[in-house]
């Protein structure tokens, strides 16, 4: 039986969370496990367009964000893969407060993975809902080169096996 290692999950979120795109907009993903992640953000004037409202690429960026690591804990060790496609439907504006975001696995293929995503608030209200493809691609965005690029020394190993 393959099990996550908590060490590895505790580390990638360290290291992910330090991402300079991450920082950027100041998200947070703070839950992974096998289907699904969890990342909220706290918005500030910067998420906002110029009629007062959150900016539509904020919701496109949490969506893309959620199910890729929505993904990461059920594929194999160290394969990377990369954003495709990315659907949006934005269901309701919101101008401040924190948003939650759910990313779930619908499918991890050998080649193409697919999952979704549902932005809320913190009350619930449904706010967005997407759904991404990703391409499996070894050799490329593994998180060995995401530990390279930022600098991190090796993580522990992403799973453990037990009988």
């Amino acid at each position: 039986m393959r099990l996550l290692n908590p060490d590895h999950i505790k580390s990638v979120l360290d290291l992910i969370n330090q991402g300079p795109y991450f920082q950027l907009l100041s998200m947070q993903v703070y839950e992974l496990g096998f289907g699904y992640s969890k990342v909220m953000v706290d918005l500030e004037r910067k998420h906002l367009n110029p009629f007062g409202g959150i900016h539509g690429g904020v919701y496109s960026s949490l969506i893309d964000t959620a199910t890729y690591w929505a993904i990461y804990c059920d594929i194999e060790e160290n394969v990377g893969y990369i954003s495709i496609d990315v659907s949006v439907d934005n269901l309701a504006p919101i101008k401040e407060g924190r948003l939650i975001v759910e990313g779930k696995l619908i499918k991890a293929g050998r080649s193409i993975c697919i999952a979704e995503a549902t932005i809320t608030d913190h009350n619930g209200k449904y706010l967005a809902h997407g759904k991404s493809k990703q391409m499996v691609t070894p050799g490329l965005q593994s998180i060995s080169q995401a530990i390279s690029a930022m600098g991190y020394q090796s993580l522990p190993p992403k799973f453990i096996y037990c009988k």
